[in-house]
């Protein structure tokens, strides 16, 4: 196989957005592909890696989103190209669970190494993240003898039945598709900006509304998991205010309930640290993983302490493609990039070149309301006052779409669809970076 030229990391526009020859395959699409799978731009990529999507008619643009926080080592990182091919050489496929193979189990033992803790861990692979909130309620209620789930206002986990019951927005994720599963209580989050009683509430009252309801209105005794991201992604890139996450983990702790930190689209150096709950110190009891774990390829994990992933009887985990032994390849490809770029401290880096900028645009374009986040895991909130925080939902599609025709990709998020989110590669270049945030204030001076 003849290895591609490297894909130049600059911006090109040679065409509209989108140009003819994505127009061509999105009627094709139109035709073929069932009309519920939507797209945030309707651009047909030919290649992409480090900072840039090239399309099918020559257009480069600059990536604000990694496949929703998934290529953060690039979409095609020479570790996880190399890996993968050797292991795509190999063999496809065996499933785990007839005849195992190595890549699973040097997987498992990275996610030991890297998740908060000293404990003895264990992991179990699947392949996407909503498999692996689902088997995270499995492993709970199997340790646990427990069926309540506990999950948050604003917070996403996934698509299946019992993550869509365990989501909180209604549409597009809900909406039309219930009954849901049974046993899911949602409670309050610290969502500091929008906190009645100001940010710097929002923390303990927030805690203590929390807890009331569990104690009350489900009983402590009958929970078996709480459930949280430990930075909202869906709901909006919400960081719930500080000492929100202790008090909870604390009170899980206190009840023998089992504490699941749900890292999808926060971990692996996205918010500048390997996991999001490391920056109040939350050593959760387990640990979900996806998206920016195996550089594109998909790849899921459940990570916790031995005793807890061990109380599933033998067969009671699994799936045929969970672990796939390419996807593994990927994985580790995708670990020995973040560990020799210091993709955390890339990170950092990209967070406090964003929030420089962002906060400047902020002091002239009163729609910015909120700015937030950790590492390349940014978000501007959108309001109409900022007195009121009436959001901003319009306003929000204007300038992503602004955006798209300049040549960026940005998505949006937040229950109120008033959130612009911004999670560019970790590898992208300082350039490209700039350039980027240069395009989203040419969008608000035009929108």
């Amino acid at each position: 196989m003849t290895a591609l030229p490297p894909l130049p990391q600059e911006r090109r526009l040679l065409t509209p957005i989108p140009g003819p020859k994505s127009q061509e395959l999105q009627a094709r699409r139109l035709a073929a592909v069932a009309g519920g799978v939507g797209s945030v731009l309707p651009v047909f990529t030919a290649r992409a890696g480090g900072g840039i999507i090239e399309d099918v008619d020559g257009n480069r643009l600059i990536d604000f989103g990694s496949g929703i926080a998934v290529t953060s080592v690039g979409a095609s990182a020479e570790a996880v190209v190399r890996r993968a091919s050797a292991q795509l050489a190999a063999f496809t496929h065996t499933c785990f669970m007839v005849t195992p193979y190595e890549g699973y189990v040097e997987v498992a033992e990275a996610l030991a190494e890297l998740t908060p803790g000293d404990h003895a861990k264990k992991s179990a692979l699947f392949n996407s993240g909503a498999e692996a909130v689902e088997n995270a309620v499995k492993i709970a209620r199997a340790y646990t003898k427990q069926q309540a789930v506990v999950v948050f206002d604003h917070g996403y986990h996934g698509r299946t039945n019992l993550t869509m019951a365990l989501t909180a927005k209604n549409m597009p994720y809900k909406h039309g598709f219930g009954p849901f599963a049974p046993e899911v209580y949602r409670v309050p989050v610290a969502y500091g900006y929008r906190w009645p009683t100001g940010a710097d509430n929002a923390g303990p009252e927030a805690a203590a509304q929390a807890i009331d309801q569990i104690s009350k209105q489900v009983g402590a005794e009958n929970v078996a998991a709480i459930i949280i991201e430990p930075v909202l992604g869906e709901g909006g890139f919400i960081e719930p205010a500080k000492g929100f996450l202790p008090a909870v983990r604390q009170f899980a702790a206190d009840n023998g309930i089992v504490f699941v930190a749900d890292e999808i689209q926060s971990g692996f150096c996205r918010t500048g640290q390997w996991f999001a709950c490391e920056d109040e110190g939350i050593v959760p009891d387990l640990i979900t993983t996806a998206k920016g774990i195996a550089g594109g390829l998909p790849l899921a994990a459940v990570t916790g302490r031995a005793e807890i992933m061990d109380a599933a009887h033998a067969g009671g985990l699994g799936g045929t493609y969970g672990g796939n032994p390419v996807a593994c390849a990927g994985a580790l490809g995708s670990i020995e990039t973040m560990k020799e770029l210091d993709l955390n401290a890339r990170a950092k880096h990209i967070e406090s070149v964003m929030k420089a900028r962002l906060s400047a645009m902020a002091e002239k374009y009163e729609v910015i309301g909120d700015i937030r986040g950790r590492g390349a895991m940014i978000a501007i909130e959108l309001v109409k006052d900022r007195t009121t925080k009436e959001p901003h939902p319009e306003a929000t599609a204007a300038l992503a779409k602004a955006c798209h025709q300049e040549g960026l990709v940005v998505l949006t998020c937040g229950t109120y669809g008033n959130v612009l989110r911004f999670l560019p590669p970790l590898v992208i270049g300082e350039d490209l970076l700039n350039e980027g945030l240069d395009i989203i204030e040419q969008a608000f001076t035009s929108v």
